[in-house]
């Protein structure tokens, strides 16, 4: 990432100072080392905002914020999965669905649903 980038993505309303904006720029150049590849470009973007934040935010509570939003979607990924996992039971239970079928259509490893179905 050139300088130019960096401050475009900033935009013109930013605060930061000259020595801020360098260091931003060295953690946006770590970053693309971090994650080089085009498929990773939401990793990057995430990764930028946060060393931005970092730099304009107290840490304490940008670890706060980060930490309960991590807990939020891992109980938000735990409930999606119990009732996958119940819909997967259901519908291979009354051959509605195949496991590999089912499997493949909820996103999730057909071991897995093996495991659900009680089968290893």
């Amino acid at each position: 990432m050139q300088q130019y980038e960096l401050e475009a993505w900033l935009g013109d309303d930013h605060d930061l100072s000259d020595e801020q904006i360098v260091e931003l720029l060295q953690a946006a150049h770590e970053i693309e080392e971090q994650y080089p590849d085009e498929d990773d470009r939401d990793d990057r973007e995430s990764a930028l905002t946060a060393a931005y934040r970092l730099i304009v935010e107290a840490p304490e509570d940008l670890i706060a914020e980060l930490a309960q939003e991590r807990a939020r979607a891992r109980a938000a990924e735990r409930k999606a999965l119990v009732a996958l996992r119940q819909i997967g039971v259901t519908r291979i239970g009354n051959g509605d669905a195949t496991e590999a079928g089912f499997a493949h259509q909820a996103g999730v490893d057909r071991m897995a649903v093996r495991r659900w179905l009680g089968k290893r």
